[in-house]
């Protein structure tokens, strides 16, 4: 899982992405994902669950300090088209662990190909030790990817409201990038992925790169969710329940 990416791409392009003709694509929606992670890191804690894990692109990020996890557990459907071997496989709904077995959990770009994803999230909750740190990234403005099981995109409001449902507490929100940034990836993958002879792709994506730089640099997420806005995707962290 882990869009947004295509599923060959390296470990490296997900921790050290590169804004380069290239890369119009995916880069900013990589950088707001790792930057969000190195941002929590401190949160991270014990054993880790990597909910979707893909390549497992960020498990040394997650084992080594400024976060404080010291076991790293991979979770992914068994059969997918590059081979990841996670420690821990999935049906897509039900985690085979039982109650508390993880202190601190991440589902980075997945839970858009969850076609349950009340019950995903109920279970990653359930799988955590109470008071049990939870980061979870979603694409919002995003093609369709990994078809046909790209199902869902979320706003603000519904992935709150997800989250308060499965049982979370302390729950954030907040957006990655905002209008300029949307603007830049809406340029991005059409420059990199529309359809056109390559050799007019070349020279397109090098006119592009300029703006579309300028444009990641000037933008501004917004703070507050209202009518109007626009973004790119959204990030949030909440903590599991305390039990009785």
């Amino acid at each position: 899982m882990k869009e947004p990416a295509t599923g060959d791409a390296a470990p490296d392009e997900f921790l050290r992405p590169a804004c380069t003709p290239y890369t119009l694509d995916a880069y900013f929606a990589r950088r707001a994902v790792l930057e969000s992670l190195v941002e929590s890191l401190p949160n991270f804690s014990g054993t880790v669950l990597d909910v979707g894990c893909g390549q497992k692109p960020y498990r040394s990020l997650l084992l080594a300090p400024p976060s404080r996890a010291s076991k790293y557990l991979g979770l992914d459907l068994e059969a997918l088209r590059y081979n990841n071997n996670p420690e821990v496989t999935w049906d897509g709904r039900r985690i085979p662990l039982p109650n508390g077995a993880v202190d601190s959990a991440l589902a980075t770009e997945v839970l858009e190909h969850c076609p349950e994803p009340l019950q995903v999230m109920s279970e990653v909750a359930r799988v955590l030790k109470p008071g049990g740190f939870f980061l979870l990234t979603v694409p919002f403005l995003w093609p369709l990817h990994d078809a046909p099981y790209d199902e869902f995109r979320y706003t603000p409001f519904s992935l709150e409201r997800l989250l308060s449902q499965a049982g979370f507490q302390q729950i954030s929100v907040r957006a990655l990038g905002g209008w300029d940034a949307s603007l830049a990836q809406m340029l991005g993958l059409w420059v990199r992925r529309r359809p056109m002879q390559e050799g007019t792709r070349r020279v397109v994506q090098r006119l592009a790169l300029p703006v579309y730089r300028w444009l990641v640099a000037r933008d501004a997420p917004p703070k507050n969710f209202l009518e109007g806005g626009m973004i790119t995707g959204l990030c949030s962290t909440a903590r599991s329940a305390s039990r009785s």
